[in-house]
Protein backbone atom coordinates (compact mmCIF):
# COMPACT_ATOMS: atom_id res chain seq x y z
CA UNK A 1 0.00 0.00 0.00
CA UNK A 2 1.30 3.42 -0.27
CA UNK A 3 2.70 5.62 2.09
CA UNK A 4 0.36 8.23 4.14
CA UNK A 5 1.41 11.20 2.47
CA UNK A 6 0.24 11.94 -1.48
CA UNK A 7 -0.79 15.10 -2.76
CA UNK A 8 -3.90 15.62 -3.84
CA UNK A 9 -5.21 16.83 -7.43
CA UNK A 10 -8.55 17.23 -9.18
CA UNK A 11 -10.50 14.58 -7.39
CA UNK A 12 -9.57 15.99 -4.26
CA UNK A 13 -9.04 14.25 -0.84
CA UNK A 14 -8.66 10.22 -0.93
CA UNK A 15 -11.73 8.75 0.06
CA UNK A 16 -11.36 4.93 -0.63
CA UNK A 17 -10.12 2.08 1.85
CA UNK A 18 -7.14 1.69 -0.28
CA UNK A 19 -4.54 3.12 -1.81
CA UNK A 20 -1.85 2.22 -3.62
CA UNK A 21 1.82 2.39 -4.34
CA UNK A 22 1.69 4.62 -7.77
CA UNK A 23 2.89 8.02 -6.50
CA UNK A 24 -1.07 10.09 -6.76
CA UNK A 25 -1.17 12.58 -9.41
CA UNK A 26 2.48 12.43 -10.14
CA UNK A 27 1.59 12.28 -14.26
CA UNK A 28 -1.35 14.61 -14.27
CA UNK A 29 -3.37 16.58 -12.27
CA UNK A 30 -6.37 14.94 -13.45
CA UNK A 31 -5.85 11.37 -12.46
CA UNK A 32 -4.92 10.37 -9.33
CA UNK A 33 -2.96 6.55 -10.48
CA UNK A 34 -2.18 7.35 -13.84
CA UNK A 35 -0.13 3.62 -14.87
CA UNK A 36 -2.78 1.86 -12.35
CA UNK A 37 -5.66 3.62 -14.65
CA UNK A 38 -4.68 3.15 -18.29
CA UNK A 39 -3.90 -0.47 -17.70
CA UNK A 40 -7.71 -1.34 -17.14
CA UNK A 41 -7.67 -0.78 -21.31
CA UNK A 42 -6.90 -4.50 -21.49
CA UNK A 43 -9.84 -5.41 -19.38
CA UNK A 44 -12.02 -2.37 -21.02
CA UNK A 45 -11.50 -2.97 -25.07
CA UNK A 46 -10.90 -6.27 -25.99
CA UNK A 47 -13.93 -8.19 -24.19
CA UNK A 48 -16.59 -5.70 -25.43
CA UNK A 49 -15.73 -6.68 -29.27
CA UNK A 50 -15.69 -10.66 -27.58
CA UNK A 51 -18.98 -9.63 -26.44
CA UNK A 52 -20.15 -7.72 -30.25
CA UNK A 53 -18.23 -11.31 -31.67
CA UNK A 54 -20.52 -13.89 -29.57
CA UNK A 55 -23.92 -11.91 -30.37
CA UNK A 56 -23.33 -12.09 -34.27
CA UNK A 57 -22.06 -15.81 -33.68
CA UNK A 58 -25.76 -16.62 -31.92
CA UNK A 59 -23.55 -17.60 -28.44
CA UNK A 60 -25.61 -18.27 -25.14
CA UNK A 61 -25.85 -15.01 -23.15
CA UNK A 62 -24.07 -16.25 -20.81
CA UNK A 63 -21.00 -15.95 -22.39
CA UNK A 64 -22.09 -12.22 -23.87
CA UNK A 65 -22.93 -11.20 -20.13
CA UNK A 66 -19.35 -12.48 -19.29
CA UNK A 67 -17.28 -10.13 -21.57
CA UNK A 68 -19.59 -7.53 -20.96
CA UNK A 69 -18.62 -8.05 -17.06
CA UNK A 70 -15.18 -7.91 -17.40
CA UNK A 71 -15.67 -4.92 -19.92
CA UNK A 72 -17.73 -3.10 -16.58
CA UNK A 73 -15.02 -4.21 -14.33
CA UNK A 74 -12.20 -2.72 -16.34
CA UNK A 75 -14.46 0.58 -16.07
CA UNK A 76 -15.16 0.31 -12.70
CA UNK A 77 -11.20 -0.25 -11.66
CA UNK A 78 -10.90 2.79 -14.15
CA UNK A 79 -13.08 4.91 -11.99
CA UNK A 80 -11.12 3.88 -8.92
CA UNK A 81 -7.88 4.07 -9.80
CA UNK A 82 -8.55 7.66 -11.58
CA UNK A 83 -10.22 9.04 -8.72
CA UNK A 84 -9.37 7.39 -5.55
CA UNK A 85 -13.10 7.50 -4.20
CA UNK A 86 -14.92 5.28 -1.99
CA UNK A 87 -17.50 4.88 -4.25
CA UNK A 88 -15.83 4.19 -7.45
CA UNK A 89 -13.49 1.77 -5.30
CA UNK A 90 -17.00 -0.03 -4.51
CA UNK A 91 -17.78 0.18 -8.90
CA UNK A 92 -14.34 -1.38 -8.98
CA UNK A 93 -14.61 -4.09 -6.62
CA UNK A 94 -18.39 -5.40 -6.28
CA UNK A 95 -18.16 -6.18 -10.02
CA UNK A 96 -15.20 -8.26 -9.60
CA UNK A 97 -17.11 -10.16 -7.95
CA UNK A 98 -20.28 -10.15 -9.91
CA UNK A 99 -17.90 -11.51 -12.71
CA UNK A 100 -16.18 -14.08 -10.92
CA UNK A 101 -20.30 -15.50 -10.41
CA UNK A 102 -20.77 -15.48 -14.48
CA UNK A 103 -17.33 -16.99 -14.93
CA UNK A 104 -18.60 -20.06 -12.24
CA UNK A 105 -22.07 -20.32 -13.97
CA UNK A 106 -20.40 -20.64 -17.53
CA UNK A 107 -17.64 -23.40 -16.28
CA UNK A 108 -20.31 -25.39 -14.07
CA UNK A 109 -22.76 -25.67 -17.17
CA UNK A 110 -20.65 -26.43 -20.25
CA UNK A 111 -21.92 -29.62 -20.41
CA UNK A 112 -25.53 -28.89 -20.44
CA UNK A 113 -28.24 -29.07 -23.24
CA UNK A 114 -28.41 -26.26 -25.22
CA UNK A 115 -29.72 -23.33 -23.78
CA UNK A 116 -30.67 -24.71 -20.68
CA UNK A 117 -31.22 -22.42 -16.89
CA UNK A 118 -29.61 -23.99 -14.15
CA UNK A 119 -31.92 -22.15 -11.72
CA UNK A 120 -30.67 -23.23 -8.40
CA UNK A 121 -27.04 -22.74 -8.93
CA UNK A 122 -28.03 -19.18 -10.35
CA UNK A 123 -30.18 -18.75 -7.38
CA UNK A 124 -27.06 -19.76 -5.11
CA UNK A 125 -24.48 -17.35 -7.01
CA UNK A 126 -27.37 -14.33 -6.84
CA UNK A 127 -27.71 -15.07 -2.98
CA UNK A 128 -23.75 -15.22 -2.35
CA UNK A 129 -23.40 -11.91 -4.27
CA UNK A 130 -25.84 -10.03 -2.22
CA UNK A 131 -24.77 -11.35 0.85
CA UNK A 132 -20.94 -10.22 -0.07
CA UNK A 133 -22.65 -7.05 -0.97
CA UNK A 134 -24.64 -6.50 2.09
CA UNK A 135 -21.70 -7.09 4.83
CA UNK A 136 -18.73 -5.74 2.85
CA UNK A 137 -21.03 -1.86 2.50
CA UNK A 138 -21.27 -2.34 6.47
CA UNK A 139 -17.71 -3.80 7.53
CA UNK A 140 -15.72 -2.06 4.20
CA UNK A 141 -13.58 -4.28 4.97
CA UNK A 142 -10.61 -4.56 2.06
CA UNK A 143 -9.57 -8.62 3.08
CA UNK A 144 -13.28 -9.41 3.66
CA UNK A 145 -13.40 -8.75 -0.35
CA UNK A 146 -10.56 -9.95 -1.09
CA UNK A 147 -11.45 -13.56 0.60
CA UNK A 148 -14.68 -13.49 -1.12
CA UNK A 149 -13.31 -12.76 -4.12
CA UNK A 150 -10.10 -15.31 -3.92
CA UNK A 151 -12.82 -18.41 -2.91
CA UNK A 152 -14.85 -17.51 -6.54
CA UNK A 153 -11.70 -17.70 -8.49
CA UNK A 154 -10.55 -21.00 -6.75
CA UNK A 155 -13.28 -22.64 -7.62
CA UNK A 156 -12.69 -21.45 -11.01
CA UNK A 157 -9.51 -23.06 -10.98
CA UNK A 158 -10.67 -26.65 -9.44
CA UNK A 159 -13.21 -26.55 -12.38
CA UNK A 160 -10.79 -25.63 -14.94
CA UNK A 161 -8.75 -28.82 -13.76
CA UNK A 162 -11.19 -31.08 -13.80
CA UNK A 163 -12.04 -30.41 -17.33
CA UNK A 164 -8.02 -30.55 -18.62
CA UNK A 165 -7.61 -33.57 -16.61
CA UNK A 166 -10.46 -35.68 -17.10
CA UNK A 167 -12.71 -34.35 -19.98
CA UNK A 168 -10.94 -32.26 -22.62
CA UNK A 169 -6.75 -32.86 -21.68
CA UNK A 170 -6.01 -31.18 -24.98
CA UNK A 171 -7.43 -27.62 -23.87
CA UNK A 172 -4.62 -28.02 -21.22
CA UNK A 173 -2.30 -25.17 -22.85
CA UNK A 174 -5.13 -22.96 -23.15
CA UNK A 175 -6.34 -23.48 -19.35
CA UNK A 176 -3.11 -23.20 -17.83
CA UNK A 177 -2.17 -20.47 -19.75
CA UNK A 178 -4.99 -18.34 -18.35
CA UNK A 179 -3.77 -19.40 -14.67
CA UNK A 180 -0.21 -18.87 -14.97
CA UNK A 181 -1.00 -15.39 -16.34
CA UNK A 182 -3.56 -14.32 -13.74
CA UNK A 183 -1.09 -16.14 -10.99
CA UNK A 184 1.83 -13.93 -12.32
CA UNK A 185 -0.26 -11.04 -11.90
CA UNK A 186 -1.44 -11.93 -8.34
CA UNK A 187 2.55 -12.25 -7.35
CA UNK A 188 3.12 -8.86 -8.83
CA UNK A 189 0.34 -7.35 -6.73
CA UNK A 190 1.95 -8.92 -3.61
CA UNK A 191 4.73 -7.64 -4.40
CA UNK A 192 3.73 -4.07 -5.21
CA UNK A 193 2.12 -4.29 -1.50
CA UNK A 194 4.71 -5.62 0.48
CA UNK A 195 7.55 -4.31 -0.97
CA UNK A 196 5.78 -0.81 -2.03
CA UNK A 197 8.28 1.96 0.01
CA UNK A 198 11.18 0.00 -1.82
CA UNK A 199 9.41 0.27 -5.14
CA UNK A 200 9.19 4.37 -4.14
CA UNK A 201 12.31 5.16 -3.05
CA UNK A 202 13.68 2.83 -6.61
CA UNK A 203 11.63 4.84 -8.81
CA UNK A 204 13.65 8.24 -7.30
CA UNK A 205 16.59 6.98 -8.39
CA UNK A 206 16.42 6.16 -11.92
CA UNK A 207 14.26 7.43 -15.58
CA UNK A 208 10.80 7.68 -15.85
CA UNK A 209 10.78 5.06 -18.23
CA UNK A 210 12.33 2.58 -16.54
CA UNK A 211 10.41 3.38 -13.15
CA UNK A 212 6.97 2.41 -15.14
CA UNK A 213 7.75 -0.70 -15.28
CA UNK A 214 7.69 -1.12 -11.59
CA UNK A 215 4.34 -0.26 -11.32
CA UNK A 216 3.77 -3.48 -9.98
CA UNK A 217 -0.28 -2.97 -9.42
CA UNK A 218 -0.28 -2.10 -13.06
CA UNK A 219 0.64 -4.79 -14.10
CA UNK A 220 -1.54 -6.81 -12.02
CA UNK A 221 -4.25 -5.18 -14.28
CA UNK A 222 -3.00 -5.89 -17.67
CA UNK A 223 -1.87 -9.88 -16.48
CA UNK A 224 -5.37 -10.86 -14.90
CA UNK A 225 -7.17 -8.93 -17.63
CA UNK A 226 -5.31 -11.13 -20.16
CA UNK A 227 -5.85 -13.68 -17.99
CA UNK A 228 -9.47 -13.05 -17.13
CA UNK A 229 -10.06 -12.83 -21.10
CA UNK A 230 -8.40 -16.66 -21.62
CA UNK A 231 -10.63 -17.77 -19.09
CA UNK A 232 -13.61 -16.76 -21.03
CA UNK A 233 -12.11 -18.41 -24.04
CA UNK A 234 -11.26 -21.34 -22.20
CA UNK A 235 -15.07 -21.75 -20.87
CA UNK A 236 -16.13 -21.05 -24.43
CA UNK A 237 -13.75 -23.28 -25.85
CA UNK A 238 -15.45 -25.96 -24.03
CA UNK A 239 -19.01 -25.48 -24.62
CA UNK A 240 -18.41 -25.31 -27.76
CA UNK A 241 -16.73 -28.40 -27.95
CA UNK A 242 -19.67 -29.78 -26.38
CA UNK A 243 -22.09 -28.57 -28.58
CA UNK A 244 -20.33 -30.27 -31.57
CA UNK A 245 -19.13 -27.11 -33.13
CA UNK A 246 -15.60 -26.84 -34.41
CA UNK A 247 -13.74 -23.98 -32.48
CA UNK A 248 -10.34 -22.93 -33.19
CA UNK A 249 -8.25 -20.21 -31.84
CA UNK A 250 -7.33 -17.61 -33.90
CA UNK A 251 -4.42 -14.71 -33.85
CA UNK A 252 -5.99 -11.30 -34.58
CA UNK A 253 -2.69 -9.12 -36.28
CA UNK A 254 -1.01 -12.45 -34.90
CA UNK A 255 -1.03 -11.63 -31.40
CA UNK A 256 -4.41 -11.20 -29.71
CA UNK A 257 -6.48 -14.78 -29.26
CA UNK A 258 -10.22 -14.96 -30.44
CA UNK A 259 -13.09 -17.55 -30.58
CA UNK A 260 -13.36 -19.07 -34.21
CA UNK A 261 -16.26 -21.77 -34.84
CA UNK A 262 -18.20 -23.61 -37.38
CA UNK A 263 -21.46 -25.16 -35.64
CA UNK A 264 -22.55 -28.38 -37.47
CA UNK A 265 -25.57 -27.71 -40.08
CA UNK A 266 -27.71 -30.20 -37.83
CA UNK A 267 -26.78 -28.80 -34.63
Amino acid sequence: MAPAVDREGYWGPTTSTLDWCEENYAVTWYIAEFWNTVSNLIMIIPPIFGAIQSVRDGLEKRYIASYLALTVVGMGSWCFHMTLKYEMQLLDELPMIYSCCIFVYCMFECFKSKNSVNYHLLFALVLFSLIVTTVYLKVKEPIFHQVMYGMLVFTLVLRSIYIVTWVYPWLRGLGYTSLGVFLFGFLLWNIDNIFCVSLRNFRKKVPPIIGVTTQFHAWWHILTGLGSYLHILFSLYTRTLYLRYRPKVKFLFGIWPVIMFEPLRNH
